[in-house]
């Protein structure tokens, strides 16, 4: 029996905004958000840019005292009280998902706003990690107005679900200039 590949989602900057962005899904283009910066072929621990180049959707994480379990053929982790993910190149658990507190830097995925009621997990700087690189890169829920992120990408909550629903194990995300 034949496999089915999905198509990769294909991010690109909208025209005038570096830290605005298309992205094609299968029910159309759609906007997002991205880096402060933009999109950036060398990326860097910090630098407020999106990477460039293809990345593999790894997992959802989401909040259930906010949200239901989405219905998605990748896997899926419900974000406990103490999840963080660190951003500390200096540590050993750089660019993975950890509990808090931590000594070292991390960012609480808990957060009191939506942004992180639904995340996407990208193959960014994971296999093989390289300190400084850049961590926590994500796609997750956009602010009003579509504002910058630190680096990920951001959809509206019903473009994000739109793109749960075509994702399958292997699915890629191609951020291009």
């Amino acid at each position: 029996m034949r496999v089915k590949r999905s198509r990769p989602i294909l991010v690109r900057p909208a025209p005038g905004s570096a830290s605005q962005a298309r992205v094609a899904l299968s029910h159309g283009v759609r906007p997002a958000a991205l880096g402060r910066t933009g999109i950036r072929a060398l990326k860097r621990e910090g630098d407020g840019g999106t990477p460039l180049g293809r990345f593999p959707i790894r997992q959802v994480l989401y909040r259930a005292d906010r949200v239901t379990r989405p219905r998605t053929l990748i896997p899926v982790q419900a974000i406990r009280q103490h999840d963080g993910w660190c951003d500390d190149p200096a540590d050993r658990n750089y660019n993975r998902l950890i509990r808090l507190p931590s000594r070292r830097s991390a960012e609480g995925l808990k957060r009191a706003d939506e942004l992180y009621d639904l995340v996407l997990v990208l193959g960014y700087n994971d296999r093989p990690r390289v300190k400084g690189k850049g961590s926590a890169i994500f796609v997750h829920l956009a602010r009003p107005g579509f504002t910058p992120t630190d680096g990920c990408i951001a959809l509206t909550r019903h473009d994000f679900t739109m793109l749960l629903a075509q994702v399958r194990e292997g699915s890629v995300i191609w951020v291009l200039r």
